[in-house]
């Protein structure tokens, strides 16, 4: 009994001490992501705490923590700028009701759809912008406002105390896991600054995150159609990224802990929570891989982590605002340097002369898209790369094979399958004009899988018939010969041998 006690109690204390190391990662990127949205940094802190908490207590995946991401902030930005920060919230609720829908119509299951050239380009392609987003940290503001590169003494503070951050991260763990070595490195390297009166960038110079609990307010916005038309679009954009990021993020985590999330489970839990955040004047989000990486590497494996990461945020927002103040941006800084390092897919390097090349492509180019647009953009474009990669290599596998029979007819045997990307080369492998009067087309190896697949059948038919030459399909399911027109009737029948499959085809809808 006391050894399942103490199993209990150590996993809560990993739990808990890798909560308050996320908790100390959320603030410069909620604040951040806040400046890009548009609205007052509290409101992206408010919005990182409802996700996080909200999340855990009701999402799929223990260990992922989920929060205000910039994926979501960019798509906000023009909502905010163009009708204010209460169209915002009103949006956040009706984004969260799609996602509810979305698991509760059991939709989330569609993310095994998912290439693993994509998911390799996700994970690339974050990494680099999480990498890219720490970059801001090596500027400092001029009195005219104006952003300007680090130079002399602070540049050289700032790198060596991102490259201490990173040495105790990457060191500590070797000699002991008892407490998780970001928290370890931050404290550390706070420190170091603060009783060695060392002149860098701290969390205070960002921001003030000093706030109270959020208050609870219906959005003040006109309850009629015209914002209807307003919020419903950027709602649909909102809560398809946040879902693809989420779903994609709980992926990440199952292949790193061996165990599998409930996907349709965390959409609900990801539309629960950005629905609070639309009454509690929080900024919404998803899930983030950054904060979820550290979570998991540290111990995070369950949902307590969440809960402890986002009660130590409002901690901090509440009662500590002037100690979190004080944390060097630097320590942060490196703690997401080396998020970077373990995010990135570095064996992917490996494997661009292992795979075949259309799936090299496929990674790189979701991995770019990712940087230069958005997520949900890039994973939709790798799709259907994906597809067209796959349609078009299958669309060469389709073939005859020729059968001269005694009675002087001829029998074309099809094997591969016949859908829009293989109907050229379909009708390349027949010549009406030089064929024997009687010919028979048999589809017992080959598969009818669309509309195109009909009427390249169909228009066949018809060359034939122009030719004066009689031909014989033998081997369609029924779906197919109710859709033939042209070729309806010169299919032979037979119950026993004529095979069963639906075919992808409006007009069965």
């Amino acid at each position: 009994m006391f050894q399942i006690y103490y199993a209990h109690a150590a996993r809560a204390k990993d739990d808990i001490l890798s909560g308050l190391t996320v908790a100390f990662a959320l603030v410069p990127e909620a604040v951040a992501f806040a400046f890009v949205a548009g609205v007052n940094p509290l409101v992206g802190l408010y919005g990182a705490f409802l996700m996080g908490l909200v999340t855990s207590l009701a999402g799929g995946r223990p260990g992922m923590i989920s929060g205000a991401t910039g994926s979501m902030a960019v798509v906000m930005v023009a909502l905010v700028s163009q009708h204010g920060v209460e169209y915002l919230f009103a949006t956040m609720v009706l984004t969260g009701l799609l996602q509810i829908m979305f698991g509760a119509a059991r939709f989330g299951k569609y993310i095994r759809m998912v290439p693993y050239p994509v998911m390799l380009g996700f994970v690339n392609g974050l990494a680099i912008v999480i990498f890219l987003a720490q970059m801001e940290q090596f500027k400092s503001r001029a009195a005219d406002g104006t952003l300007h590169w680090l130079s002399g003494s602070p540049l050289l503070i700032m790198l060596g105390l991102v490259a201490m951050t990173m040495a105790i991260m990457y060191f500590l763990p070797k000699i002991t896991r008892a407490i998780p070595a970001g928290l370890a490195a931050i404290i550390t390297i706070s420190l170091m600054v603060i009783f060695g009166g060392l002149d860098t960038k701290t969390v205070g110079d960002i921001a003030d995150i000093s706030g109270g609990f959020p208050a609870f307010h219906i959005p003040s916005v006109p309850f009629n159609l015209e914002t209807l038309e307003i919020i419903l679009p950027y709602a649909f954009i909102l809560a398809g990224v946040g879902l693809i990021e989420s779903l994609l993020t709980m992926s990440v985590v199952d292949e790193m802990t061996g165990t599998r999330g409930q996907g349709n489970r965390v959409s609900i839990g990801q539309g629960l929570a950005n629905t609070v955040n639309g009454f509690f004047g929080g900024m919404g989000g998803c899930a983030m891989i950054g904060q979820t990486m550290i979570n998991v590497t540290s111990g995070g494996l369950r949902n307590l982590s969440g809960i402890a990461a986002a009660l130590f945020l409002l901690i901090f927002i509440m009662f500590a605002s002037g100690l979190i103040a004080m944390v060097p941006v630097a320590a942060l800084v490196g703690l997401m340097f080396m998020v970077v390092i373990g995010t990135f897919e570095w064996g992917s390097f490996n494997l661009l002369r292992k795979i075949p090349h259309e799936d090299s492509f496929v990674g790189i180019l979701v991995a770019v898209v990712t940087v230069f647009t958005n997520l949900a953009t890039a994973v939709i474009i790798g799709v259907i790369a994906t597809a067209l990669v796959f349609a078009w290599k299958q669309a060469r596998y389709i073939y005859v094979i020729v059968e001269n029979r005694e009675d002087g007819s001829r029998v074309y045997r099809v094997h591969g399958p016949l859908f829009f990307a293989s109907v050229h080369r379909f009708n390349e492998l027949f010549d009406p004009d030089s064929d024997p009067d009687n010919v028979y087309i048999d589809c017992a190896m080959s598969r009818i899988a669309d509309h195109s697949a009909i009427e390249a059948i169909d228009n066949l038919a018809e060359r034939y018939k122009q030719a004066g030459k009689h031909l014989h399909m033998k081997h369609l399911s029924p779906e197919c010969r109710q859709l033939l027109s042209t070729a309806a009737d010169l299919v032979e029948v037979n119950i026993k041998e004529d095979p069963t499959y639906h075919i992808a085809d409006d007009k069965l809808a």
